[in-house]
């Protein structure tokens, strides 16, 4: 990332989140998807929602900013590989779009079937949208640790499947 473009770490307010409001993620995301691709995953992305002390839920159960992020991902659907996986930022924007359990002494746990289906059709639109701004096999190494972040591991076979679709 160019010091100095953007701020590694966005907050999205809660009336951000109330009016479905995006602008947190234009300075990101006006740029062309290969310089997008190329900066890796170095967005820290957090959401200033309110709750009441005894309320139980986590983030990803509250409804509202569950809402925002499906929106962000339906418009921005590279996000998650913009998200930096380190300080959890890919696996609480899975969380938001993914069922799942959270336990404090488990963490979150993605129901298998759903995360499974949404690894793999983020893969192939991310790799289609690679494809169409002209950085089709680079950015699949992206792609191949984005899914192993999220306990998936590759075969080769798929890249090749996904190549003799074309």
């Amino acid at each position: 990332m160019e010091a100095g473009c953007h701020q590694p770490s966005l907050t999205v307010t809660a009336d951000a989140i109330q009016r479905l409001d995006l602008k947190a993620l234009v300075q990101w995301m006006d740029q062309p998807l290969s310089k997008l691709l190329n900066n890796g995953a170095v967005l820290e992305l957090s959401y200033e929602w309110p709750r009441p002390p005894e309320d139980p839920r986590e983030l990803s159960e509250c409804a509202e900013p569950r809402l925002w992020a499906l929106r962000a991902d339906a418009r921005y659907p590279w996000l998650p590989l913009l998200l930096d996986r380190p300080k959890g930022c890919l696996i609480q924007h899975v969380a938001m779009l993914v069922p799942h359990d959270f336990r404090p002494s488990e963490g979150i746990r993605f129901d298998p079937q759903a995360l499974e289906l949404w690894v793999t059709h983020r893969l192939m639109v991310l790799d289609q949208l690679g494809a169409e701004a002209g950085v089709p096999g680079h950015q699949r190494g992206n792609l191949s640790l984005m899914a192993a972040s999220l306990g998936f591991e590759l075969d080769a076979g798929f890249w090749e499947l996904l190549d003799r679709a074309r």
